[in-house]
């Protein structure tokens, strides 16, 4: 190992664990500290409900563009240097966030945020699989990034709320460039350097980066603004050409680079297999919904900002405190049952919240014990999947699959929070339609839809004031609420349900194929 001069080896790796604990808080704060600012920027920048979409999605797309392409340039010119470049990108990016004035220029400084910080969290993954390359020491040192990381996973919401209320929006992401000056020094005074001398040898996967870039953003765009291009128009119709095209040049350039990032082959190991789909599971229900479920509590409740941090609490923490009872439950029975049993868990709270979602004249009170029963499952299933998708494969494949691993969840991740939005405002939309009948065009109707699936209750109000007295107009958009975000709910539980059943099929597979090969 290369230490710098005069460097104790505790103290460097002390500091090196610190900086990678750092980088993993602010990464895990900049997804989930923003969901809850939604309402606020939906005020104060005037946005849409597909400006508020975008402003998560730039960040999730961005991290995928670049994961790959990092990994490998930091293998060849250096861990540290390439670090500690990302770290001060995604300081600089959350200062342009921070003093935008206007949603597009959020929206472009998003995507420049998740650029550095996707290519900061694969960084700092390589960092510390470096720095403690086995051993207890290795055991304890990821124990403590994923506890740190989960952190800021967990706790963004609260975060975010009270910087709101202490201060202004700015500051959720102003906040992360002190942090990124403090991380610098550390990375400067306590890591290593480190490469791979073979690295040099292996190009870089360009046209499968581009092509999979280009399908994400051209799907994400069509589930997103279809309806409002119109399916027919030559501008969705082009968008389609260009994601079919880029879904192909994708397959074709992983299927013939010599090197590529999506190895298809080892989808035929079906524990990998098995445990991807526990990872996209948790992506079609579970992740996207913590982007909607703020809206909810600020909507169909008229809570405030922190109300709504401290409400999500029931969701997010749960999933902190389970991954030591899905260790012991990986020592008693296994991760081909565990994984499956987690989606379930999770499906299962999406069904209790939904059912929940019919008593909203006791708050939000109903739906927090399915939020709690689906954070619980999360917990269950998000270590063993992890674990699972670099064990199932050889050795030196682990890093290839860590990184499929991580794409497939940010992929499924901006796409489906670009389908729950689409559910939402098809269920707010089809509410509104029944109670409003033939006194507005759809157009009307759907232009209400979407200022109440992005918290404006007031602009929805204001538009039915013509076609409702007040009153009337308070329990029509109450009703749409229930049913839009009641749609949202059944369609993460049934999701979560469809992929538990078939990562469990494809690991009695693998039962199967051991059973025969032990005969």
């Amino acid at each position: 190992m290369l230490l710098q001069k005069n460097m104790h080896p505790a103290r460097n790796s002390l500091l090196t664990l610190m900086a990678v604990c750092l980088a993993a808080l602010m990464f895990g704060l900049e997804i989930s500290s923003v969901p809850i600012i939604l309402p606020v920027l939906e005020a104060k920048l005037h946005a849409n409900f597909q400006d508020l979409q975008w402003i998560m999605n730039a960040y999730t797309i961005a991290c995928t563009s670049v994961l790959m392409a990092t990994g490998t340039l930091a293998d060849r010119y250096g861990r540290r240097r390439v670090f500690a470049l990302t770290v001060l990108a995604f300081g600089l990016t959350s200062l342009l966030c921070g003093i935008a004035t206007e949603t597009t220029t959020l929206i472009v400084a998003r995507f420049l945020q998740g650029m550095a910080g996707g290519a900061m969290f694969i960084c700092s993954i390589a960092i510390l699989s470096f720095q403690f390359p086995a051993g207890r020491e290795r055991a304890r040192a990821f124990a403590v990034w994923g506890v740190v990381a989960g952190i800021g996973l967990g706790f963004g919401p609260v975060i975010g709320g009270a910087i709101v209320a202490l201060s202004s929006w700015h500051w959720v992401f102003v906040v992360h460039a002190p942090l990124a000056v403090v991380c610098l020094a550390m990375i400067w005074t306590g890591v290593a350097e480190s490469r791979d001398a073979q690295a040099r040898h292996q190009p870089l996967d360009i046209g499968g980066i581009l092509t999979l870039s280009i399908a994400v953003l051209g799907l994400t765009s069509l589930i997103t603004q279809g309806q409002s291009l119109g399916w027919g128009s030559p501008i969705a119709l082009g968008l389609m050409v260009v994601t079919a095209m880029s879904v192909v040049g994708f397959i074709i350039a992983e299927r013939t680079h010599t090197h590529p990032m999506f190895d298809f082959s080892v989808f035929s190991i079906r524990d990998f297999t098995g445990a991807i789909l526990g990872c996209v599971g948790m992506n079609f229900s579970y992740w996207p919904f913590m982007i909607y479920l703020p809206l909810y509590f600020t909507a169909g409740f008229g809570m405030d900002v922190t109300s709504a941090g401290l409400a999500l609490l029931a969701y997010t923490v749960p999933f902190l405190v389970m991954p030591p009872v899905a260790q012991w439950l990986l020592l008693r029975y296994d991760a081909r049952v565990v994984i499956p049993g987690g989606l379930f868990l999770i499906g299962l709270g999406f069904f209790l919240m939904k059912l929940g979602s019919h008593f909203t004249g006791q708050g939000p009170w109903p739906v927090l014990p399915g939020a709690l029963l689906a954070g619980l499952g999360l917990g269950l299933t998000t270590t063993p999947a992890t674990s699972m998708t670099t064990s199932a494969v050889p050795s030196h494949r682990a890093g290839m699959a860590s990184g499929m691993d991580v794409s497939a969840r940010l992929i499924t991740l901006a796409l489906n929070i670009a389908g729950m939005g689409l559910v939402l405002v098809a269920g707010l939309t089809a509410a509104l339609q029944k109670n409003l009948g033939l006194s507005m065009d759809a157009a009307q109707v759907r232009t209400i839809a979407e200022r109440l699936a992005g918290g404006d209750t007031t602009a929805a109000m204001q538009a039915m004031s013509a076609f409702a007295d007040a009153e009337h107009a308070s329990v029509i958009v109450q009703g749409a609420i229930t049913q839009g975000f009641g749609w949202v709910m059944l369609y993460g539980g049934v999701a979560a349900w469809i992929t538990a059943a078939l990562s469990w099929a494809v690991f009695q597979g693998t039962r199967e194929v051991t059973a025969t090969g032990g005969a």
